[in-house]
Order: C-alpha cells, then sequence, then structure tokens
C-alpha cells in the first residue's frame, strides 16, 4: 500500500515541495492537500507537512492539537528572517515538538523576551510573519530539504530532524543541524511525574572510579560526544556562546546558560581548553538543574507546623537578621511556621528516610515571591552517578562553610607549605601564578570539626596595579587537590577582574565605610581587592606564625580507594558523628538522564551558607559559628554574637 502524506499550507514552498515529492516519490506515495485545519486533522496519513512562506506558530500549534488526536507524526517548514528551518520531526506518543523548538531557539537569542511576544502576538491573530528575505532560490532550496527528509521518513531512513532543527541560509544557502532537546516544562509535551516520597528514597551503591587517584566515576574523555552533541549549540542548545579566557594562567573556558531573564556565564578551569569547555558545560547543567525543579512536579503545599515530623525544620538552615526582616524594603518577608509554601521530596541519612524540604531551599530560583532566604546554589552539584553528585556537592557546602566560619570567627588559620606536598602539578601551578599572573598564593588549613580537608587561599599581588588580594576555598579528602581545587578558582579572577577593578575603584572604597553598599556578587571580591581592606585580614597574615608541612596539617593521606561510595560514606559520618544531618533532594532532569548524569542539592543543616550582599547575611540560629572554634581549639570558651566579624565576607 503507497505510504499517504498530507500537505498542510499554501504558497510558493508548499507548491515548491509538492512538486519535487511528485518527482522523486510518485510511485511510492500518495498526496493529499489541506490549505488549513478548518476541516479537521486528515485522519489517514502517515506523515503530514505543515509549510509556509513565513513563520506561523499558530498553524504549529494547530497541527500539534490535532495530530495528536490522530497520532500522526509531522513536519514543519518555514522562513524567519531570513532563515529557512525544518522539523523537528514530531511524533505524538514521545516527548519533543515543535514548541520545544520555538522555545530552545528562541532561548539563545538574546531578544528572546522580544521573540516571545512577537510569537504570542501571531498566535492570538492566528496570522503569519511573512518573511521578506524568503527569495524563490532559498525557498527551492528548502523546497528539495524538505523532500529529501520525507522520503527519508517514509522509508524508515536515518532521519536528520529527529530532536534535531535543519536551518538553512536563504541568501548562501548553507544548511546547518541543530540538536533539539524535549522541554520537559512544555505545555504541549511535557509530562513530569508527581514528587513523592518513594522516588526521594536513596540506597547508595557500589560506585567505581575511572582509576586509580581519581575521584570521578566518569571521565570527561567519555561524556564528551554526550555533552556537545545534546547539550551544546550555538543557535538552539540548552546551552550555548564558548568563550576562552586568555587571561588566566591556565586554560580556562566558559559557555552561556540562558534563561529567560538572562544569561548567566558558566566556566570550566582546567589545564586543557577541550577539557574546560566540556567542564563549563557540566557546570551549566547543574546551573539548569538548580533553578527550578524540571524533573519532578511539586505537588505538596502546607505548613512547617502542620508537616512536623515529616519536614526539614526551616529556620534549622540560617536566617537572616531579624533587623533585615524588619525593613520594609527588605525582599523577603520573616520566616513563620504557620505561612504554607511548597515543599518537595529529599532523603536525611541521620533519619534514613525521606523527608519535605521547602522548595526554596532545594531550588534556588523557586518559589521567589514566597521565600523567606536568600538561596543560592550552594550544595548542588552534578556527577556521572548519583553518588559522585552527593560526593561533590557535601564537598563544596564543607569549602564555603569552612571558609564563612573562619571569616565570621577570625580565626587564626595556621599556613601551609604548599612544597612540603611533594607535588609537582601544585608547584607548577604556583610558580605560574606568580610568573605569569604575578601573584603569591598563600594556603591556609582551614578544616573545621567534621574533618574534612579545607583550604583557604589568598592570591596576594607582587605589584601595585591591579586586585591587591584575592581569596578563595577548596575541599576535597585529598587536600592536595583541594589546595589545586582553590588555585584554579584564584586563576580565573585574577587578571579577569583586574581592568573592571581599577575603573570601579571609587565605588569599592565607599565600601569600606558602608558595609551596605555590598550588594552584588563580585561586590564581596572587589572590596578587598582594595590595598586598603587588607588590615582585615590580620588575623590570617601574621607573618610571624609558623608555617606547617601538609602533613603536619592533614595527617597521612588516606589509602586510595577505587569505590566512590565508600568515599561518599565516610564524608556522612563525619557530619553525622557531630550531630548534622546530611539532606539530599535529587534535582536530575530527562536533559541529564539522557546520558547517565545525575544533578543533587545537598543541605546540611547548621553549615554557614553562602549569601552575596552583606544585607542578605544568614547566620541567625546557626550556634556552629560561635561554639566550633573553642571545638578546634582557637579560643578558650565559645564566642559571643558580639565578637563576630562583622565585616562582608570576601569569597568572590
Amino acid at each position: 500500500m503507497k505510504a499517504a502524506v498530507a500537505l498542510i499550507g499554501e504558497g510558493t514552498l508548499a507548491e515548491e515541495v509538492a512538486e519535487r515529492l511528485k518527482d522523486r516519490m510518485k510511485d511510492r506515495f500518495r498526496l493529499t492537500r489541506r490549505p488549513d485545519f478548518r476541516d479537521g486533522p486528515p485522519r489517514d496519513a502517515d506523515l503530514a507537512l505543515v509549510l509556509s512562506d513565513g513563520w506561523s506558530p499558530a498553524r504549529h500549534l494547530d497541527a500539534e492539537e490535532a495530530f495528536r488526536q490522530t497520532g500522526t507524526p509531522w513536519l514543519r517548514g518555514g522562513a524567519l528572517f531570513g532563515e529557512g528551518f525544518v522539523g523537528p520531526i514530531v511524533r505524538p506518543d514521545r516527548p519533543g515538538c515543535s514548541q520545544c523548538a520555538d522555545r530552545r531557539r528562541m532561548m539563545t537569542g538574546r531578544d528572546r523576551k522580544e521573540a516571545w511576544m512577537i510569537k504570542q502576538a501571531i498566535v492570538e491573530t492566528g496570522g503569519e510573519r511573512e518573511d521578506v528575505w524568503a527569495s524563490l532560490p532559498g525557498l527551492r532550496q528548502l523546497a528539495l530539504l524538505i523532500a529529501e527528509e520525507t522520503e527519508r521518513l517514509l522509508e524508515g531512513s536515518s532521519s536528520r530532524t529527529d530532536q534535531r532543527m535543519l536551518l538553512i541560509n536563504l541568501t548562501t544557502l548553507t544548511i546547518t543541524g541543530h540538536s533539539v532537546l524535549p522541554d520537559t516544562a512544555c505545555p504541549i509535551c511535557g509530562s513530569m511525574p508527581e514528587d513523592d516520597a518513594e522516588g526521594a528514597r536513596i540506597q547508595l551503591r557500589e560506585s567505581p572510579k575511572t582509576g586509580p587517584g581519581n575521584y570521578r566515576t566518569r571521565s570527561l574523555g567519555e561524556l564528551e560526544e554526550g555533552l556537545l552533541r545534546d547539550y551544546w549549540d550555538n543557535r538552539t542548545g540548552l546551552l550555548n556562546g564558548k568563550v576562552y579566557d586568555l587571561l588566566s594562567p591556565f586554560a580556562d573556558a566558559s559557555v552561556n546558560l540562558p534563561l529567560f531573564e538572562g544569561d548567566e556565564g558558566t566556566a570550566g578551569r582546567t589545564h586543557r581548553y577541550p577539557d574546560s569547555v566540556l567542564a563549563a558545560i557540566l557546570e551549566g547543567l547543574e546551573r539548569h538543574c538548580g533553578v527550578m525543579p524540571r524533573g519532578k512536579r511539586t505537588a505538596v503545599r502546607d505548613s512547617f507546623r502542620r508537616l512536623g515530623e515529616s519536614a526539614l525544620d526551616p529556620a534549622s538552615v540560617g536566617l537572616h537578621a531579624e533587623e533585615g526582616y524588619a525593613r520594609p524594603d527588605f525582599p523577603f518577608p520573616r520566616y513563620d511556621p504557620d505561612r504554607e509554601m511548597d515543599w518537595v521530596w529529599g532523603y536525611s541519612f541521620r533519619r534514613e528516610r525521606p523527608i519535605l524540604v521547602p522548595e526554596r531551599l532545594a531550588y534556588y530560583s523557586a518559589g521567589c515571591g514566597e521565600g523567606f532566604v536568600y538561596e543560592t546554589s550552594n550544595g548542588c552539584a552534578l556527577g556521572g552517578s548519583l553518588e559522585e553528585a552527593i560526593f561533590y556537592g557535601i564537598l563544596e557546602l564543607a569549602e564555603r562553610d569552612s571558609f564563612l566560619l573562619t571569616w565570621y570567627a577570625q580565626l587564626p588559620l595556621p599556613r601551609i607549605d604548599p612544597r612540603s606536598a611533594g607535588d609537582a602539578e601544585l608547584d607548577l601551578m604556583i610558580e605560574r601564578m606568580r610568573s605569569a599572573a604575578g601573584y603569591d598564593v598563600l594556603l591556609f588549613d582551614a578544616t573545621m570539626e567534621y574533618g574534612i580537608p579545607c583550604v583557604w587561599s589568598i592570591a596576594k599581588n607582587r605589584g601595585n596595579r591591579g586586585l591587591n588580594l584575592l581569596c578563595a576555598g577548596g575541599a576535597h579528602p585529598d587536600p592536595v587537590r583541594a589546595a589545586k581545587g582553590s588555585i584554579h578558582e584564584l586563576a580565573g579572577m585574577v587578571l579577569a577582574l583586574g581592568s573592571r577593578f581599577e575603573e570601579g575603584r571609587e565605588t569599592w572604597k565607599e565600601m569600606l565605610s558602608d558595609p551596605g553598599k555590598v550588594r552584588a556578587m563580585e561586590d564581596h571580591s572587589m572590596l578587598y581587592a582594595l590595598p586598603e581592606a587588607e588590615s582585615r585580614f590580620d588575623f590570617l597574615l601574621d607573618p610571624a606564625r609558623p608555617t606547617r608541612s601538609f602533613a603536619e596539617a592533614y595527617g597521612s593521606p588516606a589509602p586510595w580507594n577505587p569505590d566512590l561510595a565508600a568515599d561518599l560514606r565516610k564524608l556522612i559520618d563525619a557530619f553525622l558523628k557531630q550531630g548534622l544531618d546530611v539532606v539530599v533532594v535529587d534535582q536530575s532532569s530527562p536533559e541529564t538522564l539522557r546520558n547517565g548524569l545525575r544533578c543533587v542539592k545537598v543541605i546540611i543543616p547548621g553549615l554557614l551558607p553562602m549569601t552575596f550582599g552583606y544585607h542578605l547575611t544568614r547566620l541567625a540560629g546557626l550556634e556552629r559559628v560561635l561554639r566550633v572554634p573553642a571545638q578546634l581549639g582557637y579560643t578558650e570558651q565559645p564566642l559571643t554574637p558580639a565578637q563576630l566579624n562583622r565585616h562582608p565576607h570576601p569569597f568572590p
């Protein structure tokens, strides 16, 4: 039996496609034509084509509705701003549709809000946006492309539009293919399962590392093909853009995560540019999963008082100062245990069962209208396994907690001799910072009571121009890796921020006497780049204090274990022994799971959360900052709130 093709549309492109199909497949199919969907969808078609000489989003929406009724796969084609488009092929029984493709394509452009408004206006009027650049030669080439793809689809050959979109420049006739991921939030084809307790259960499983000395379960080389194929594309990608940082002493790179509110750069820092691009893509995926639920639909709304023991106490994660909540311009309302909010399911390793977590804490851009604290990506991590993601989420929390506790308690951390590690790479990194960037690197042991090796690092300028000093932190069971991680962070900023610092020097000076002006993330580092602010580090920079070796600071290195899950259990046990909990929310989405990548948000109530903006400091209710200095032997007695450092923190 001949295959049936239904062609919906009028104009030059529809005529040209019909002619080419008759020439190419006249003995293998039968063609029916309709101008639109006013008479309903064709019900006996094996494939439908929806074509126009311009852009017809209203007709595409009609096609989505019509062909979901009949189960007919369909392909669209048209032109917009001098560019023809084909696809992706829409199969109603699978995720991925024309609306996903429109969203992906619009999001990669800087005029995404304007493009969305244009689309909405066209849909409301039911019209079409004509394309004045759509020349006859261009439309004929586009028609040939559509006819070829139609033949492939009918014959069952490899499709060029399966979760892909073909774009053709109607002037140069250049054709490019672009990946289009289904959008889990799509109102047409998206379907997120309801969040529930059973799905939040975590049972740690053996998670083999990639090789001796490594702490990853999948290498960048193994992930490379999937990362570049599925996530990065300048025209339709979940991530787009690519910038190599030629100022950094190391091979840093960044990619762009386009969000509706604006672009967000994500960085990768390694010793090879290709690896840094892959690392930046992984960070972009982590951010993508962390801003809002993408893998499950929030289903619980209630107050903490009614939920009781089944929920995490929101006050346990640290609140803002009472005087902040009292201000009429403060962006968050005071926490109220009787106020209803959205909750998601996480897993408590102390209680050994699922518990409810405020959505505001689990997804840092969610619930902005009802959030009670400022939450960041603190504790978010992506990994090649669930165990790996949790492992690195915990390390990030430890890194930032140790940094903030050191600052607020002004702990005189022991300085570490980097050469005592006997690690050639570490030595070369420090020398590279000195010779290529003009900065000395100082390392300090910032390990807290839970025993995970932490490093506070300072890059100190050897000259008079640029940032005077910059701080960073690192945490890892291997303290040398913690030190290297912190140096990578320093290297990515010391030169890149230099010109901006000089341009705004007077602005940063105002923050010395008025900490309330420290509002943005970069203000924290820029303030302490001033030579005038160096005295605030006297508790760290005392030259008379002796320097320790890595062995004296951290002891003998633990034997390397080929199973990352074993290392993870040790991290979790370290917090449980201190009376703390480790709570994990699985943020993984269909986008990450297609390549076996897991994303989590780790929450450890009691640890100091990283915030940016002096007015958004979160210390209320976190008594560890008072107790731990004495527990570690830095002070004879617990501190009082009045003894805490009142200056903004210097974390970049």
